[in-house]
């Protein structure tokens, strides 16, 4: 496998990981605690900044073997990954105007990618 197919993969590897970060905080933000510590001292708070951390790991160790020019692109289907998750373990509603969007941004990676 060449060292770029491999920093793609690490690069989304790291997008979903920020991904599911950004569900785990959320899921925590739609709660009420009981005190201003367990607001941020909880599983789902833990969680997501640890997935985070691990994100950015991921993304410095990518970057090593990519071109810096490609992040933009492969990072930006944490977008339309997000959407889904949400829709997923939360129920937010996926509009026709945001599927549109998402169809923009895949297109868009595919035209940098050519």
């Amino acid at each position: 496998m060449s060292e770029s197919i491999k920093g793609v993969l690490i690069l989304l590897a790291s997008v979903t990981a920020a991904s599911f970060a950004q569900i785990l905080l959320k899921k925590s933000a739609g709660r009420t605690h009981r005190s201003l510590l367990s607001e941020y001292l909880n599983p789902y708070v833990a969680g997501g900044y640890f997935l985070l951390f691990g994100s950015t790991i991921l993304t410095l160790l990518a970057l090593r073997t990519l071109p810096l020019s490609w992040a933009p692109a492969v990072e930006s289907v944490s977008y339309p990954l997000v959407a889904v998750l949400g829709w997923l373990f939360c129920g937010e509603k996926v509009s026709r105007r945001k599927r549109a969007g998402f169809a923009l941004i895949l297109a868009g990676i595919l035209v940098f990618s050519l």
